[in-house]
């Protein structure tokens, strides 16, 4: 990967949309076919609203491959969008982290490699919780993975008390998905309590009451993804 590829996919880490499309704009001029190059200028593109030059670029793309899975998901995205951004995708500084706020969390017992490819960084994903498990959905409501044991007990019994998430795609690699959590609403019950503890070790003595899970018929809904084993067949 060039210099210039890899600078262009930091700034999209980071929600510098502007950078990214100078960047992709510049990597075309030397290699107007690179479909990879075309997809992340159309994704910042949407990303700032601009959905004219998102669907243009991604309707490139598909002349380039008419299969393309990502210039496909985010065209039927953009056609049924109300919204002036691709729907789960926020503008800037969705990475900022807040101590005890927000945590950047390694999924455990990902989906298989075709799925998580089609991630982009930035793309929120539905939070569904589930017998004591919090499972992470795409948008088509497919399964990704699930937050590691002691984290997602922890976030459910918050959950349960009145605080609210959400969760954005940061990095994806190989069988690997990193997600961005970010504590969006606290219950005054917990106004004195961090969402996630500096340590691992560090508890917190939660109300019983906020152990019974009260939005367990919310969260009823099957997961999208026959091929699961494990915790994700039975779902």
């Amino acid at each position: 990967m060039t210099p210039l590829k890899t600078q262009a996919i930091h700034t999209a880490l980071t929600g510098d949309w502007n950078k990214a499309i100078l960047l992709n704009e510049e990597i075309l001029t030397e290699s107007p076919d690179d479909i990879d190059t075309l997809n992340r200028l159309g994704f910042a593109f949407a990303s700032l609203g601009n959905a004219k030059d998102a669907k243009n670029i991604y309707q490139k793309v598909l002349c380039l491959d008419n299969q393309n899975p990502i210039a496909i998901r985010n065209l039927k995205r953009l056609a049924g969008s109300t919204h002036s951004t691709v729907t789960g995708v926020k503008m800037n500084n969705i990475f900022i982290e807040e101590p005890g706020k927000t945590k950047v969390i390694d999924l455990i017992n990902v989906a298989e490699q075709k799925l998580i490819t089609q991630l982009r960084s930035g793309e929120m994903l539905i939070l569904q919780v589930k017998r004591m498990k919090i499972f992470l959905l795409d948008n088509n409501k497919q399964y990704i993975g699930m937050l590691p044991d002691d984290i997602g007990k922890r976030l459910i019994s918050f959950i349960d008390g009145g605080n609210e998430y959400e969760a954005y795609v940061k990095t994806v690699s190989n069988h690997k998905v990193i997600v961005f959590v970010r504590e969006t609403k606290r219950s005054s019950k917990f106004k004195f309590l961090s969402s996630f503890a500096a340590t691992e070790k560090s508890k917190v003595q939660l109300d019983s009451k906020a152990k019974s899970h009260k939005s367990a018929k919310t969260h009823e809904e099957e997961v999208d993804d026959p091929s699961l084993s494990d915790d994700r067949e039975s779902l």
